[in-house]
């Protein structure tokens, strides 16, 4: 400590400083606490004896599940949580039962990476984060109901993970009522023979096995073979967002290559409708709807069938007005008919571009669809100027022409989407006009084209695109398409193709169902057995929840990283004495067989907003009365949900996806009253910070860096500077208990707010934060007397000025919290404290009381202190937010510009409140307005009371 801060600290012992804030900070801390300050009442026994309190209107605010990182919170982080609390505490103030609370996500990857480097156990590393990050929240003032604070590792939240599981799989998508029910109405329908099995013999006659395979075919939760993305050299099986473009992995830059595996699926897919137009009735910014409906992108077309053989290729097209264009098709490699339909040599006549040099069609596609494994989704669907595949050596019939047309695999189709197969158009598809240039197969006008290139695509550049064309060439037995229009030609052929049994209208999804499945051990384990017979079952209510097993080794197993041929060894199924187990499921002991992949770590993210409604339930997922009260629908919000939900742009589509889906089973089966969980969504922005990079591009530390002369220097050398993220690798990271030391956690959560709109980007400037410490201190001193630390107001009146500037403060910070706008809420606050302080003297206590108020949700500690120093004894937490007097709010006077031929010519005050006529009598009459007319008579006078009149003269 200098020797200048000492002797002011001792002329001034009370003033604020970081040292008192930190006292301060850590005493309403413990009060909050202890006194439960922030604990929210439930509407069963908590709100039936208090009547006022049942009256109150609630409000369920929520920010995005926060992973509990071994690295601790930097200050970009909290930037969301603070708001919801600022956000919270302005509307406990303004007569809000107000549900704020926080959990964590954690389960995931980097804790078993961690396990699998250090053989500690993934819940002490992953516990050990969670208490960290706790105490740097704690420290921020935040005012959460701890009572209701989750983790998804804790048995007793993950036994209702595994319970939706089961709700899920134990359920089927009735599309005859557009709803979820219970497997086991499905079960009594094919029973009774109100429904059909699939080849027509009565229930009573499938085996055991037949019967779940047709159910399988209906659950919601269903076990398949299904296409993932799987990187021997980690062991495990990838997200697709864990794989870079280039076809490798993120972690390891392994290889990844295309495999069939045993996988757990949700049927997501059935909800589509549902889940697009339930999005009209949710309060989510535009961009995120849109992405959202573009994941899920609806299209409307035919599917059609092509004869191959006794077997039929099924496509889905949105143009089935081009079928007599369709001149060659093409499969995705995975495709299931591609073994079947290559014959045993090349067809006579075979091009020999099309063999890609091989002996056989066997060899050649073998050797294609090992090329194609190796690539990512997002690399195939590149659009390279190079495009690869192989003929099969198969044909098939275009339906409408009954031409023989060669069926190609190509890796730019994908069996995710639509059928995995496609009928080529090559004059009006741009991806297979290149296809079809590099295989010399023929192409065939049949879209009027509309720019002068005239009707033979041998003379074409690109193929010609259009919905607004005339169709032609397209004649054949039984039907003819040409000259109509787009539109109409649709509705003609598939109605043709319906009437024959070769298609039909049909709507297609971009979605696809959700792979639930991971090779894992630090996730949620399934509550499923397989019997001897390698059936599926649930296990009962009372054996939940199905706890993870001790391993002695947490890494999955690998292998060669450039052989495709391996398959997953799971951590779980080591542990032979948990896997292989006997159970009494009702039908007498017997041995089973536990799954050994774990649930993805999105699972307990999709449903946590129910769990902090009645955290402590082991009797029922959340009590209906409960979840009613804070979650049901309501007038303007139809569907229900979270009132408030703060968090990331990044998780537009993934995790409020699933969410949605699981609200949606869980509002068909009858376990909540809402079937959307947020509905009001807010996207915060990113707090950016510079990073600073030497002449290898090596990160350096930002707080070592000099700025000289418009550059910057690191020891001694000069380096880069570029705004991006902020982060422990990226060295230029800032804690917030640094700037809580520094300056107090008041003074973090005002400069954050402040920075700028919560919704936008924002650089960090520790150098900028010391202008919220400065606002504080002359709030102090405005109100405390630094050498007694006594208050010094007094009770007399303020003057009509100070009025003015008081309500003006609490109108506008009052709509801009309301509003989320909290910058500019401390810069109405900032205003009226600096009026203050000019004015000079002892406050008024009634200015004084109002002042701590309107701070109060931006900066609780100090209002708090202040709030007990002004006499009260009770919290500021539930005073009521102080309320504009209109009177004062508005102007006495404005200024009225009065233009004559558009040129200023007179300034008035006047009356907020004048009419047009007066206004104009007063404009008319003012000297400078009659010298400029000069005597000319007045054509028009336009007047915008009170702040404009424009005359035009005669």
């Amino acid at each position: 400590m200098s020797e200048t801060n000492s002797a002011a600290e001792v002329a001034a012992p009370h003033r604020y400083t970081a040292a008192m804030a930190a006292d301060i900070e850590a005493r309403w801390q413990d009060f909050w606490d202890a006194q439960g300050t922030y604990e929210a009442p439930n509407p069963s026994g908590d709100l039936a004896g208090d009547a006022e309190l049942a009256a109150r209107p609630k409000k369920f605010i929520m920010d995005m599940f926060p992973y509990p990182s071994g690295a601790g919170l930097h200050v970009g982080h909290p930037l969301g949580y603070i708001a919801t609390d600022v956000y919270a505490r302005h509307q406990r103030m303004t007569g809000h039962n107000v549900l704020h609370t926080l959990g964590f996500d954690a389960f995931g990857l980097p804790a078993e990476q961690h396990a699998v480097a250090t053989g500690t156990h993934p819940r002490v590393s992953t516990e050990a984060a969670m208490d960290n990050m706790k105490q740097q929240l704690r420290r921020l003032g935040l005012g959460h109901d701890r009572r209701r604070s989750v983790a998804t590792i804790d048995p007793d939240y993950y036994k209702w993970t595994q319970w939706i599981f089961l709700q899920i799989f134990n359920s089927w998508y009735d599309k005859e009522a557009d709803r979820a029910r219970p497997i086991a109405e499905l079960v009594a329908q094919f029973e009774s023979g109100e429904r059909a099995t699939p080849d027509a013999r009565p229930w009573s006659e499938l085996s055991a096995t037949e019967r779940a395979d047709v159910l399988g075919q209906y659950r919601l939760a269903y076990a398949s073979d299904a296409p993932v993305n799987w990187a021997p050299g980690l062991g495990t099986v990838l997200a697709n967002e864990e794989v870079t473009a280039d076809g490798r992995s993120e972690r390891g830059n392994f290889p990844v290559f295309k495999a069939k595996l045993r996988q757990w699926n949700m049927r997501i897919t059935a909800y589509s409708d549902r889940l697009l137009s339930d999005l009209d009735g949710l309060d989510w910014p535009e961009a995120i709807k849109l992405q959202q409906r573009n994941w899920i992108g609806r299209s409307e077309g035919a599917r059609v069938d092509f004869a191959v053989g006794d077997d039929a290729i099924t496509v889905f097209t949105t143009r089935q007005d081009t079928l007599f264009g369709a001149t060659y098709m093409v499969l995705a490699p995975e495709h299931d008919l591609v073994e079947k339909i290559v014959p045993a040599a090349w067809p006579e006549g075979t091009h020999d571009v099309w063999t890609g040099g091989h002996a056989t069609p066997a060899d050649a596609v073998a050797a294609y669809r090992a090329q194609a494994a190796s690539k990512s989704d997002v690399e195939r669907q590149a659009e390279a100027k190079d495009k690869t595949g192989v003929f099969t050596g198969a044909f098939a019939v275009n339906p409408v022409s009954g031409e023989q047309v060669p069926v190609f695999i190509a890796d730019y189709v994908l069996m995710g989407y639509g059928t995995g197969a496609i009928m080529a158009v090559p004059a009006h598809d741009s991806r297979d006009f290149a296809f079809a240039r590099a295989f010399e197969l023929p192409m065939r006008c049949v879209v009027e084209p509309s720019d002068g290139r005239g009707t033979d695509p041998a003379e074409w550049d690109d193929a010609f695109a259009s919905y607004d064309a005339k169709i032609v060439n397209s004649s054949g037995e039984g039907i003819s398409l040409d000259g109509l229009g787009v539109v109409e030609a649709k509705a003609k052929i598939t109605e043709w193709l319906a009437a024959r049994g070769i298609g039909e209208g049909t709507v297609n999804y971009r979605l696809r169902d959700w792979l639930f499945s991971r090779q894992r051990y630090w996730g949620e384990p399934f509550p499923i057995v397989y019997d001897e017979d390698g059936i599926a079952h649930s296990l009962p209510e009372s054996m939940l929840p199905l706890e993870l097993p001790e391993v002695e080794d947490y890494s999955p197993r690998t292998f060669d990283p450039d052989d495709a041929n391996t398959v997953p060894e799971t951590p779980l199924s080591r542990n032979e004495d948990w896997v292989n187990v006997t159970l009494d499921l009702g039908d007498g002991p017997k041995k089973y067989r536990r799954e050994t992949n774990t649930m993805p770590n999105w699972a307990g993210s999709c449903w946590y907003e129910l769990r902090y409604l009645d955290p402590h339930n082991g009797e029922k997922l959340v009590d209906p009365a409960i979840e009613q009260y804070w979650m049901g629908p309501r007038e303007g919000m139809p569907h229900g949900g979270v009132d408030l939900y703060v968090g990331g742009a990044e998780h537009a589509v993934l995790h409020l996806l699933y969410a949605r889906f699981w609200s949606k089973v869980l509002f068909d089966l009858g376990h909540v009253s809402s079937s959307e969980p947020f509905h009001k969504l807010y996207n915060q922005g990113m707090i950016q910070a510079f990073v600073y990079r030497d002449a290898r591009g090596i990160a350096v530390p930002a707080a070592e860096v000099e700025e000289r002369d418009g550059a910057f220097w690191y020891q001694g050398e000069k380096v880069s500077r570029v705004l991006g993220k902020m982060g422990k690798s990226l060295k230029n990271a800032v804690t917030p208990d640094e700037i809580s030391a520094e300056y107090g956690a008041d003074t973090l959560r005002l400069y954050e707010m402040a920075m700028g709109p919560l919704d936008v980007s924002r650089p960090w400037d520790t150098r900028a934060v010391v202008g919220q410490y400065r606002l504080l201190q002359r709030l102090w001193r405005n109100i405390v007397d630094e050498t007694t630390g006594e208050a010094t107001v007094v009770d007399t009146e303020p003057d009509e000025d100070t009025l003015r500037a008081l309500h003006k403060a609490i109108d506008g910070a009052g709509q801009d919290m309301a509003g989320m706008r909290f910058n500019t809420a401390i810069a109405k606050v900032t205003e009226l404290n600096n009026h203050l302080t000019k004015a000079g003297g002892p406050l008024s206590r009634s200015i004084a009381e109002r002042l701590v108020l309107l701070i109060a949700p931006m900066a609780p500690h100090i209002a708090e202190e202040l709030w007990r120093k002004l006499g009260h004894t009770d919290s500021v937490v539930y005073q009521d937010f102080p309320v504009a007097d209109p009177a004062y709010v508005v102007d006495e006077t404005v200024t009225c510009v009065v233009q004559v031929k558009g040129k200023v010519r007179a300034r008035l005050e006047v009356s907020p409140s004048i009419g047009d006529e007066e206004l104009e009598k007063l404009a008319l009459a003012d000297p400078a307005v009659v010298a400029a007319l000069g005597g000319a008579g007045i054509r028009k006078v336009i007047v915008r009371a009170p702040k404009l009149v424009n005359i035009v003269p005669a």
